[in-house]
């Protein structure tokens, strides 16, 4: 396929799934094995696309981030709050990421992992959604930092391909008592360090392929993964707080049981 047709395509797939709980890397790692990519000649590239879905949270939100600026410098507590929650969340992924970085890689290569792990998080998304009991109305500077550190704790599950870093986040935040749209909220706001490191560190690893222009996909394929993917995170992200919370996460769950079984079906052929 060509190399522009696939870095469109490749965006397109980035930027529908970031967001929403079905896991971006295993819909990138399926596409690979199914479609005949090479997962390591396009490994960069799904990663600095991401920079594109972050991009798009930062302009959804920029009233947000605005204003917790301007509360940090007149230190309110309530702006203190909500960086210090989003800097406790982000600690275990970027404590345990660097201390297992190698094992990880490891796994991304493996599309079955992948579909197992779509099955297996569809059904924890069923059982959490009946069991879970949210409270009232909050926002991220509001949560005790228990409850922060928790989310973080459980978005390390997402360093296992297909198990989707926005689901365990949302479905680990409902089961601890968050209500829904603060769930999603918090886990839009911490996809920005958390995938800001890993593509920080991801193009520190590859400086030098980078540098010497010695990537099968270069440049511009990556500038174009980049704008498809902040386009489409923008318009999903739009859409997705109102349409959890009017449908809640099962449609979703079903979804990833659909495609794992596909998945596992077409890669026994």
């Amino acid at each position: 396929m060509d190399l522009t047709l696939t870095a469109i395509l490749l965006g397109l797939v980035e930027g529908l799934t970031e967001f929403i709980p079905v896991s971006s890397t295993g819909h990138l790692i399926l596409a690979s094995a199914l479609f005949g990519y090479d997962p390591k000649t396009w490994q960069v590239f799904n990663v600095v696309i991401q920079l594109g879905a972050i991009l798009a949270v930062v302009v959804q939100y920029w009233r947000t981030f605005w204003a917790v600026a301007m509360g940090l410098l007149k230190l309110e507590p309530l702006s203190i709050a909500f960086v210090r929650n989003l800097l406790v969340a982000f600690l275990p992924a970027a404590v345990i990421g660097l201390l297992f970085k190698h094992q990880v890689e490891a796994m991304l290569g493996n599309a079955s992992i992948v579909a197992w792990a779509l099955i297996a998080g569809g059904i924890a998304i069923l059982v959490i959604e009946r069991v879970a009991k949210p409270g009232g109305p909050s926002g991220v500077g509001q949560l005790p930092v228990t409850q922060a550190l928790g989310v973080g704790i459980i978005q390390c599950l997402a360093m296992v391909p297909g198990v989707s870093r926005s689901g365990a986040t949302i479905m680990g935040a409902l089961a601890m008592g968050i209500e829904r749209r603060t769930a999603a909220e918090f886990s839009f706001f911490l996809a920005v360090p958390t995938m800001l490191g890993a593509t920080t560190l991801e193009l520190l690893d590859n400086r030098d392929a980078l540098m010497g222009g010695h990537m099968t996909v270069g440049w511009g394929e990556i500038g174009i993964g980049f704008a498809v993917a902040f386009v489409v995170s923008l318009a999903v992200i739009r859409g997705f707080v109102a349409f959890v919370s009017k449908t809640g996460f099962s449609p979703f769950a079903w979804y990833r049981i659909a495609s794992g079984g596909l998945a596992l079906v077409l890669l026994a052929r």
